[in-house]
């Protein structure tokens, strides 16, 4: 009981504000890790890893029968399900992959606002431990490992001051990133070398051009950017 106690008070500690170079640090760390070529080829599989996530959450809560995930080395990934084929679950699980690392990031923001910043760190570790039992392939184990072993490592022994900064480098990394997958999805489509991707399978599930699909996932990337940065920069800036 102890135990659980103690873990508790662990995951739901209140931490203190960043010092505002905090924040501006971490800021310009995460426009670094999306914009600079070699260092997205490592993080987009961060991004991939809360895209298949994603999936198999609204999979599941819509009565969806979770069977796995397989994460690749090229960052792609596929969530798999089984269910029926067509109808508004289908139709939200296929939606939630572009989108789930910007509506996770617009969560953790919010959760970043209410000072319970170690919070964020904790959830993070809950969400790949669950991956990892779905997992079912080498390189997805690798991943996950790698990414729940480095959380927990800063839950459980980093300091105060690193969760904080960790805890605000991940969240705007989330709601920075999400958007570069979506105009990469176009770029791919638009040559004609992705038939089978998130916007094309809601296409023909709906009949709505994969292209207004695409352009959903952006408004809704993008607008959690804006409204999940001003949450963080605000203070700053102001």
């Amino acid at each position: 009981m102890n135990e659980i106690q103690s873990l508790w008070e662990r995951m739901s500690a209140v931490s203190p504000a960043p010092a505002t170079w905090v924040v501006q640090t971490t800021a310009v760390v995460a426009v670094v890790l999306v914009v600079e070529p070699r260092s997205w080829r490592l993080t987009r599989n961060v991004v991939t890893i809360v895209h298949e996530g994603a999936h198999l959450l609204v999979a599941l809560l819509f009565g969806r029968r979770l069977k796995g995930v397989r994460l690749h080395s090229d960052t792609s990934g596929v969530a798999i399900s089984s269910g029926k084929p067509t109808g508004p679950g289908v139709v939200l699980m296929t939606f939630a992959g572009y989108v789930g690392p910007a509506v996770l990031g617009l969560g953790a923001a919010w959760v970043l606002g209410t000072g319970h910043a170690v919070a964020v760190l904790w959830i993070g570790v809950a969400a790949l431990a669950a991956m990892l039992v779905l997992v079912r392939n080498l390189y997805g184990l690798f991943s996950l490992s790698l990414a729940g072993a480095l959380l927990f490592g800063l839950v459980w022994f980093g300091t105060q001051d690193q969760q904080v900064a960790a805890a605000y480098l991940i969240t705007l990394f989330m709601l920075l990133a999400a958007s570069r997958p979506v105009i990469e999805l176009q770029r791919h489509r638009a040559k004609g070398a992705a038939p089978n991707s998130d916007a094309d399978q809601l296409a023909r599930l709906t009949r709505i051009p994969g292209l207004v699909w695409v352009g959903l996932f952006l408004v809704v990337t993008v607008s959690c950017l804006v409204v999940g940065g001003g949450w963080i920069l605000s203070p700053v800036i102001g």
